[in-house]
C-alpha cells in the first residue's frame, strides 16, 4: 500500500541522512509510481504542446494512438518515469519534423499524420498520402 511504501522510504532517508540535514527539510512527498495511463496522459499533454506550435507555422500535425503508444514507450524510463519523454518528443518529432520543414518535404499549410509501424514513427503528408522518408 502507499502508506507502507511512505514509511518505508522514510525509515530509509532515516537511515542515509543526518537528523541535523532531515529537520531542514519542511515536507518529504513521496510519489506514486506512474502506470500506462498516467504516460498515456502526460504524451498526449507534451504532443497537444507541439501541435499547438507548429499550428502558428500553419503546420497541422496528428498524432495515431500507435504514434503515442510508441512515444509512451520510447520516453518512459523505470528509474526516471516520464523525464525522459520530453528528449523523446523532441527527438524523434520535433528534430524529424524540422529537418522535413528545412528540406521542403513539409511547408506551411501541410497537414502530416505521424503514424507508427513497430517503434518507427512515419510520417504522412494528409492530403496526399505521401510518406516522407
Amino acid at each position: 500500500s502507499y502508506e507502507r511504501m511512505k514509511e518505508n522510504v522514510l525509515e530509509e532517508l532515516k537511515r542515509t541522512f543526518r537528523p541535523e540535514l532531515l529537520n531542514r527539510i519542511d515536507d518529504i512527498i513521496v510519489f506514486h509510481q506512474l502506470d500506462e495511463n498516467d504516460l498515456s496522459k502526460i504524451v498526449s499533454l507534451m504532443l497537444k504542446e507541439v501541435s499547438k506550435r507548429l499550428d502558428e507555422l500553419d503546420i497541422h500535425v496528428e498524432f495515431t494512438d500507435a504514434a503515442k503508444k510508441a512515444l509512451t514507450k520510447a520516453g518512459f524510463d523505470v528509474n526516471y518515469g516520464a523525464r525522459p519523454l520530453r528528449r523523446a518528443i523532441q527527438k524523434t518529432v520535433e528534430d524529424r519534423l524540422s529537418e522535413k520543414m528545412l528540406s521542403g518535404d513539409v511547408k506551411k499549410g501541410d497537414s502530416v499524420v505521424i503514424d507508427a509501424e513497430g517503434d518507427e514513427l512515419k510520417f504522412n503528408k494528409k492530403e496526399i498520402g505521401t510518406v516522407l522518408k
